[in-house]
């Protein structure tokens, strides 16, 4: 007879797996059954063996209780149970072994179709009574897994399985699919990053092999969007590897001291920058190893950012030097750029190169840089560029004659970057006669006659032009006329007419005192002469009571 205890039997072809082992005692008062387990799991074509216990109250009615009828049962026929070994379905797999407290059933040769839930009723000559719920048997092929667990350069594996295996089976491992001789223990001991894989099965189930376990292979990266990358979009980089236990993966950017970005198969930037560009690449590691992917070059377009100006050399910018304009912007695609001077295009290139930079140049200038996603434009730059004087110009006033005693005023003025500072000079003196543009002497003498020069002068250089004046002495003779003094000559012209006029009248005298007497006499007559008394009124009027005698 057997015992309350559950025993399992191992079939010729498999083993007995069970899922909870917790007794369950099932009915009322003094009427039970119970289950050492309520769920079992078997291998396909194995046998299986249900325990119970059932009691009953020992009389009823002051009469004993005896067992007439025991079985066990899946379905019912007319709502009567149907023993197994009468189901056409378990015909000759079934046996029950039994006793007054306990029943066994054992069943044989399992197929997957027997996977349903078991009872065991029992009937008196009083009553009966059924254990329910009972006992729910699942059939199928081994569900073998293969569980990994790392230390340091080794990892274990353990062939497990959703179904305890009893009676310590042999198990059978194999590596790359190749079976490996010696190893018949449920645990295996192999070396991590051998790049190998390993499955096991229960010895006699050899095509019911666990799924194989192995490290990760090379993983992949993958980017979303795959078009081109804009500044400011969404980017989601994937890695992804094959591997058993499945990988956990870590983001690391490229020159970033292996510092890692995150963890995760994926990595989001939800408004990328320009400075996101970069070589980008992932680690896929399980307890069997680490592979590291390929790098994965994030090229993030955008348009131009603050374009920069820069000027060679700086400081001052003098005449005829090589000066440099560059523009320069950070852009992706790289700018193309655009000079302008005081609002007007000059040429698309990086730079203005003036190899011999001209006054002409100066005026205000700045860039536009600009891509296929945006433009800007940089702030102004002013060229001045600096010169030393020009050849000044000088110019007197008044213009004409200069009179003795008169107010002669001396003007300079000289093109020049930074302005001019001006100083006047005589010919023959060392000392300087005054500083300024303008130069005035207020009473004009002949010992202010000569040559003067004014200089123009910066800190770049200096120029100087020459002026000759000469004084014209106020005088009433024919000199003074021949000198071109302007008022003199009004005064004076009024006289030259009767001057003619009495030189003829001499003339006529003498030629009638020279001709012969038998000659007959030529009479010439002259005009009277002409009357300027207007003009010679206003001759006196301007000139001095004493010429006038004089002239007289």
């Amino acid at each position: 007879m057997r015992g309350a205890a559950m025993s399992l039997t191992a079939a010729a072809r498999g083993f007995v797996f069970f899922l909870l082992s917790v007794p369950v005692i099932q009915g009322q008062d003094d009427w039970g059954v119970t289950y050492t387990s309520t769920q079992i799991c078997a291998l396909r074509g194995s046998t299986v063996e249900m325990p119970c216990t059932y009691r009953y109250p020992s009389t009823m009615s002051h009469q004993t209780t005896e067992v007439v009828k025991r079985f066990w049962f899946t379905k019912g026929s007319n709502k009567a149970p149907v023993d197994l070994k009468t189901d056409s379905d378990y015909t000759g797999r079934v046996e029950y072994h039994c006793d007054e407290k306990s029943c066994i059933l054992s069943i044989s040769d399992l197929r997957e179709r027997d996977s349903v839930e078991y009872k065991f009723k029992f009937i008196t000559n009083h009553d009966g009574f059924t254990g329910s719920p009972g006992v729910t048997l699942s059939v199928t092929v081994p569900d073998l897994q293969v569980q990994v667990t790392r230390s340091w350069t080794q990892g274990e594996l353990r062939c497990h399985s959703s179904c305890n295996v009893p009676d310590n089976p042999s198990y059978v491992w194999f590596n790359n699919g190749q079976k490996m001789d010696g190893e018949t223990s449920s645990s295996l001991r192999v070396s991590v990053e051998d790049n190998n894989s390993y499955s096991c099965a229960v010895t006699g189930y050899e095509d019911y092999r666990s799924p194989p376990v192995y490290g990760p292979k090379l993983p992949s990266v993958s980017v979303s969007p795959s078009a081109e990358i804009v500044e400011g979009s969404s980017v989601t980089l994937t890695c992804s590897s094959d591997a058993n236990p499945a990988a956990k993966y870590t983001w690391y950017k490229e020159n970033v001291h292996f510092k890692p970005l995150s963890e995760g198969p994926q990595l989001v930037f939800s408004s990328i920058q320009s400075s996101d560009s970069g070589q980008y690449y992932c680690t896929a590691e399980n307890e069997l190893g680490t592979k590291m992917s390929q790098y994965k070059f994030i090229d993030v377009k955008y348009a131009p950012k603050v374009v920069l100006l820069s000027l060679t050399p700086t400081g001052d910018i003098r005449e005829n030097s090589r000066v440099t304009l560059t523009c320069s912007s950070d852009a992706n695609p790289a700018a193309t750029y655009t000079w302008y001077k005081n609002g007007k295009p000059l040429n698309k290139n990086a730079q203005i190169v003036f190899s011999s930079i001209q006054s002409s140049d100066s005026g205000q200038y700045y860039c536009k840089a600009e891509n296929k996603l945006g433009r800007r434009t940089s702030r102004s730059i002013s060229i001045d560029v600096k010169y030393a004087p020009k050849l000044p110009s000088v110019s007197v006033s008044p213009s004409a004659e200069i009179v003795e005693g008169s107010s002669v005023t001396l003007t300079c003025s000289s093109d020049a970057n930074p302005a001019a500072n001006y100083t006047w000079y005589k010919e023959n003196e060392d000392s300087p006669k005054a500083s300024g543009q303008i130069f005035t002497i207020t009473d004009f003498r002949a010992e202010h006659s000569g040559n003067y020069y004014c200089e123009a002068q910066n800190r770049r250089g200096r120029q100087n032009s020459t002026l000759h004046l000469i004084v014209v002495a106020d005088t009433s003779t024919i000199t003074l006329i021949t000198n071109s003094i302007r008022l003199t000559l009004v005064g004076v012209g009024g006289l030259i007419p009767l001057l003619l006029c009495c030189r003829w009248m001499r003339k006529k005298k003498a030629l009638s005192s020279t001709t012969e007497p038998d000659e007959p006499k030529e009479t010439v007559e002259f005009d009277s002469c002409p009357e300027y008394e207007d003009i010679s009124e206003t001759a006196a009027q301007t000139e001095d009571p004493e010429e006038q005698e004089d002239l007289v």
